[in-house]
């Protein structure tokens, strides 16, 4: 039964004349005993002062004195439970023997050749297993065996029980062609104003007409609006928590990025201030739903040479990551900086978006590079499509009206012909596949040692390739 008593004091004689009478009692012999009454009574005192004939609450007190606030007793009521603590950040060892353990992820960022975006991808109305097969198959063929591939809260939003049967079947096609997935939660590149349902065609020779945000400026503009993306990481991560068929969660990509030459206007300000409170929460979130997998974000401009230089978005995705990835579109000399920089973290190191042609950026030598390295590797795009992203970015400025010679990106075209012949055969000898080799030779993930000591980038650069079979 409940106490009609006031925890402040016993309901018989007011705080002060009962204060008095501990105090004249104190004798050193009662030493003990009278401490522990004093400070109960100075306690209760203080908070009958504050609230003068107001009611607390047993739970109020045992943040400050809980032996003294909450003894024993029946006729009171329980302490609230202590909430469990978020799991933590991997350890080193932890991230190490995951990595063992997975082998060297290689593979693309992947998106339809019929999707414009993350939401065409997903939407009932417009998501094509068919073609997935079909270009998974060409994955599997170069011998890669992992894809990064973004999802958006707006596709979970609409229809929650369809968005969780597609992932599960985009993850179950995936399977099928021996590749893993890192699913990527929040995207902060393009268009900060998505909107769901039909999506926009694609304007002719743009790189990424139509790729969206996610969240959008809306959302993400609100630091008080944060929260409500709770539901969605956790609703997402849940289910998926323990599958084997994810390789990881990225949990915002490009989080920071202004989209200087394509959305200025219209984005958000203080994005990276702002980006840096949801990507701790996603963290914090995705470890909550329990995730199994390793968690991480990738800077994608800074050197990450200098901490004290680091932003606060930057900050927040190192010190978050389970793996540490990064993104880097450069030449050859600037990719061996950065991992040299991000090995001081400890922590297994993923090139998780690569390969612009006209920049430098090439396979050859960089996936052998990489692969040397023991560094995982997913390069932007893979089939020509409607994100036309074998147009350049600068297309945004002022697009072509043919498509380029050089592509910018992507390595096949619709029709499954390959852009480059010898740089599909390049491919092919780095991740050890065999042209036309058959689906279980693929199967086999790639296990290698710690990283060896330095190769100059020149010694893996390979002369042009005999012909190989597509």
């Amino acid at each position: 039964m409940k106490s009609t008593r006031s925890p402040r004091c016993d309901g018989v004689e007011p705080c002060s004349e009962r204060n008095a009478k501990v105090a004249s009692a104190h004798t050193p012999q009662s030493c003990r005993r009278g401490l522990a009454a004093s400070l109960a009574a100075v306690l209760a005192c203080v908070s009958c002062a504050a609230s003068p004939g107001a009611e607390k609450p047993v739970s109020a007190y045992a943040a400050r004195a809980p032996s003294l606030a909450a003894p024993a007793s029946t006729s009171r009521e329980p302490l609230r439970s202590v909430e469990p603590a978020t799991p933590p950040r991997w350890s080193r060892a932890r991230a190490q023997q995951w990595h063992e353990a997975r082998g060297w992820l290689v593979g693309v960022n992947y998106l339809p050749s019929t999707a414009i975006n993350q939401l065409e991808m997903w939407q009932q109305a417009t998501f094509d297993p068919v073609v997935i097969d079909r270009e998974l198959g060409w994955a599997e063929s170069l011998g890669f065996n992992s894809l990064r591939v973004f999802l958006h809260d707006l596709a979970w939003k609409q229809d929650e029980a369809g968005f969780y049967a597609r992932l599960d079947e985009f993850l179950s096609i995936a399977q099928k062609h021996h590749l893993g997935v890192m699913l990527v939660i929040f995207d902060g590149v393009w268009n900060p104003l998505p909107k769901p349902g039909e999506q926009p065609a694609p304007r002719p020779h743009v790189h990424n007409s139509g790729w969206v945000q996610s969240p959008g400026a809306e959302i993400l503009g609100s630091a008080a609006r944060h929260d409500e993306l709770e539901p969605y990481v956790k609703g997402t991560v849940g289910p998926f928590k323990d599958d084997a068929r994810v390789d990881a969660w990225d949990v915002f990509n490009e989080p920071d990025n202004p989209n200087t030459d394509s959305y200025a206007s219209a984005e958000v300000k203080d994005k990276a201030a702002l980006a840096a409170r949801l990507i701790d929460k996603t963290f914090r979130w995705a470890r909550e739903a329990g995730a199994s997998q390793p968690l991480t974000a990738a800077p994608w401009l800074v050197d990450s040479s200098n901490d004290a230089e680091l932003s606060a978005s930057d900050r927040a995705m190192l010190e978050g990551s389970d793996i540490i990835s990064f993104h880097n579109y450069a030449p050859p000399e600037q990719m061996r900086v950065r991992i040299e920089n991000l090995r001081r973290y400890g922590r297994p190191v993923i090139c998780s978006e690569y390969m612009a042609r006209p920049l430098g950026s090439t396979f050859d030598p960089l996936l052998g590079y990489l692969k040397e390295q023991g560094g995982g590797a997913y390069s932007w795009g893979f089939v020509s499509g409607k994100s036309q992203t074998i147009y350049p970015w600068s297309s945004w400025k002022g697009a072509a009206d043919a498509a380029p010679e050089v592509w910018f990106h992507d390595i096949f075209g619709a029709d499954g012909k390959p852009y480059d012949p010898e740089e599909v055969a390049y491919i092919r000898r780095i991740t050890g596949k065999k042209p036309n080799a058959s689906a279980a030779t693929a199967s086999t993930r790639i296990r290698l040692p710690a990283p060896q000591s330095e190769v100059p980038l020149e010694a893996l650069r390979e002369g042009p390739a005999s012909p190989a079979a597509p």
